[in-house]
């Protein structure tokens, strides 16, 4: 985690009240610190406290503070007392206290300013100053490894309002799907924090000259840290599905609830006062920990202009590292990518650690954008392939028992918030007192409770247990011009159940009720747009221009389309003669439809599916019909042939009397196909396809 400390002097100096001196590791007698907290020491106090540890060369001082190199602290070294004296003189720049938190930071700063022979007393003595001071904390993470947390990071841990997230699944109802997704919010927000201080840091020393305080970092890292705060029970299906549906028309997202619970953690725990000690300016950096969660805090401002009022323009690329609203790219995804990928059993092949390597910030159109190197824009593809990956197999799982469930128990589920106001599931995120209770916790408080307004919500949860989901009837894909709005939506499921076949029906009449559908947008994260046309890319031969990189680029194998809409069909019972006569229904409305053909319609209905003839088009020379010409020509062959092709004539195989191998060359000549050429004889077939047009 270590990094240069450039920069970090700018943190504001505040001077604590003097305390009386106790025995401890601090002071060079054994006693305490003689000026208080160390953190808030200004480059004039960390001098005094070197002084009295007996580090008192003039020359050292002088670098500490920034004024001067280490020519003029030899002159003055061996100067009077009363040099001595002036170069004590607090500079603007230097070490100060609040470095001491990072210790590979403060030990390169150290290195920079100090004579090999100096270098291990003064550490020695920082070492032990900072022995006094709250230290950084290491958690095990099973996906990052050892990682280390600020103090300040800690002490916001250390709350109701963030342990609330040890109780919220990451994956929420996937959960019951996938037996490896038990992980929570809680280890996901440590890793956001720790990714967002390793990518921030990574362009501290990468780029000095963007002055890049320890401010900063710790409003990123906190930012990451604080950014899902706001989720509610089993995370997306709660702002995703349920609100929808409890509170149509109601425009509310979990963004919105993490930064009011931001705001209810630091003032109901008094973290005001901590966080001033550890160098932050509340007036600022509070809105630019909430700017970064949810966006800018006034929507309205022209967006000519700078919208955000945490950190000014010249900063801008702080605003891209835990919620990137540009392309996507962001260390929120880097870690559930890497999380996810990790307890569902899948494979990742984004390499968020390459990354951090190969970026840096780069100014376009006077405002300064986090880029990518130009080599790892294949590493980028990988990474939005993994998202559509995990949306497809795992995060669009259906799950529609938990949200029956919340609808049902809404009304008669009581949660007291602030004063003594009681709210409802639905509800409680307009209170943060009330919204820190809401947690997965509702299942199991459903399940046990004998309260029998809640009867149908608790047989929900008891056919969950014993495995009685719905039944998957099929998937399919309507066509871009086929896609179904969303006004549409409520009524699919009563054009299902009037699709009953007309060729072999089933005995079996079913009703709207039978069926649950699902309409699910799957794309790379920006609709039909590709995020990568909106990354920025920087190349070896000059890495302070950025440019775009096309797909075209890139390969040709990428794909073409960045959107599609899949539409999953359920079936709520599970007797066998009803969901195979279900299946059939759905195939039917497929064909009705224009869909694509669910995967096993040739099994489930194979009467029904030959009725589309665009389901049965099948290409290839094999299946040609009579009335079209064959492909195989026979040629005369000699050196070198010329062959024409005839009006309406498809060639896709060329072979010569002799079944030698022919190489076609294409010519640009009218009426000709190409030059075709011998080639040596090899063992195998000896067939050459080529498709013209």
């Amino acid at each position: 985690m270590g990094s240069p400390a450039a920069g970090w002097a700018e943190v504001p100096a505040k001077r604590a009240r003097c305390q009386e001196p106790a025995e401890g590791p601090g002071s060079p007698g054994g006693g305490a610190v003689a000026d208080g907290d160390p953190r808030l020491w200004d480059t004039e106090q960390l001098c005094q406290h070197l002084l009295r540890s007996g580090v008192a060369e003039p020359s050292l001082l002088s670098n500490f503070r920034g004024n001067g190199d280490r020519e003029g602290g030899k002159e003055a070294a061996v100067g009077s007392p009363r040099t001595a004296h002036r170069l004590l003189v607090p500079a603007d720049s230097g070490v100060t206290g609040a470095m001491l938190l990072d210790l590979p930071a403060c030990a390169l700063e150290v290195t920079r300013v100090c004579l090999p022979a100096e270098r291990l007393k003064v550490l020695a003595c920082l070492n032990k100053l900072r022995q006094t001071m709250d230290i950084m904390k290491v958690f095990n993470d099973p996906v990052h490894g050892h990682i280390e947390m600020h103090p300040l990071l800690v002490r916001i841990i250390d709350t109701p309002q963030f342990q609330r997230l040890r109780y919220i699944k990451q994956l929420g109802g996937t959960y019951f799907v996938f037996p490896g997704a038990s992980h929570n919010r809680f280890e996901h927000s440590l890793g956001v924090g720790y990714l967002a201080g390793c990518l921030v840091r990574a362009l501290k020393e990468r780029q000095p000259e963007l002055d890049i305080t320890q401010r900063d970092i710790l409003c990123v890292e906190i930012a990451g840290l604080c950014h899902d705060l706001g989720h509610g029970p089993f995370s997306h299906m709660f702002d995703g599905r349920f609100i929808p549906l409890a509170r149509e028309g109601l425009k509310w997202k979990h963004e919105t609830a993490s930064v009011a619970m931001f705001e209810h953690l630091v003032t109901s725990n008094g973290l005001e006062e901590v966080m001033k000690s550890y160098g932050l300016v509340l007036e600022e950096d509070m809105i630019f920990i909430k700017e970064q969660i949810g966006g800018p805090i006034n929507e309205n401002i022209c967006e000519k202009s700078w919208p955000y009022r945490g950190r000014p323009k010249e900063k801008s690329f702080l605003y891209e590292i835990v919620a990137n609203k540009k392309n996507g790219i962001d260390v929120d995804k880097w870690d559930y990518f890497a999380r996810d990928c990790h307890h569902l059993g899948i494979q990742n092949n984004f390499d968020y650690r390459r990354l951090i390597k190969f970026t840096r910030v780069c100014e376009v159109e006077n405002q300064k954008h986090i880029c990518a190197r130009d080599k790892e824009v294949g590493n980028l593809y990988d990474m939005f392939h993994t998202r559509n990956c995990l949306h497809r197999r795992a995060y669009q799982h259906k799950i529609g028992n938990i949200i029956e469930i919340m609808q049902k128990a809404d009304r008669f589920f009581e949660i007291e918030g602030s004063k003594g106001k009681l709210y409802r599931i639905s509800t409680a995120m307009e209170d943060m007192e009330a919204y820190t209770k809401l947690t997965d916790n509702i299942y199991l408080e459903i399940l046990h409770s004998s309260r029998p307004e809640l009867n149908e919500a608790r047989e929900i949860l008891r056919k969950i247990e014993r495995r009685e989901l719905y039944k998957f009837l099929g998937e399919t894909q309507p066509e871009k011009v086929n896609e179904i709005p969303k006004d549409e939506y409520d009524g699919l499921a009563d054009d299902i159940a009037n699709s009953k076949p007309e060729k072999n029906p089933p005995n079996v009449d079913l009703k709207a009720e039978d069926f649950i559908v699902d309409v699910i947008s799957m794309d790379y994260g920006m609709k039909d747009q590709n995020p990568i046309d909106n990354v920025l890319f920087y190349c070896k031969a000059d890495p302070s221009k950025a440019v775009k990189i096309s797909k075209e680029q890139v390969s040709r194998l990428l794909p073409r389309i960045f959107a599609e809409q899949v539409i999953r069909v359920y079936c709520k019972n599970l007797d066998p003669n009803i969901v195979s006569a279900a299946k059939q229904y759905f195939v039917q409305w497929c064909i009705k439809r224009d869909f694509t053909k669910p995967q096993d319609g040739d099994v489930i209905a194979p009467h029904l599916t030959p009725m589309k003839q665009s389901w049965n088009n099948r290409s290839g020379d094999e299946f040609n019909t009579a009335s079209e010409p064959s492909c195989k020509q026979k040629l005369s062959f000699n050196k070198s042939a010329v062959y024409q092709r005839p009006a309406g004539q498809r060639l896709s195989q060329l072979l010569d009397p002799a079944g030698s191998t022919l190489f076609l060359e294409f010519a640009a000549s009218s009426g000709l196909v190409g030059r075709l050429c011998p080639i040596p004889a090899r063992p195998g077939p000896r067939v050459l396809l080529a498709e013209l047009a």
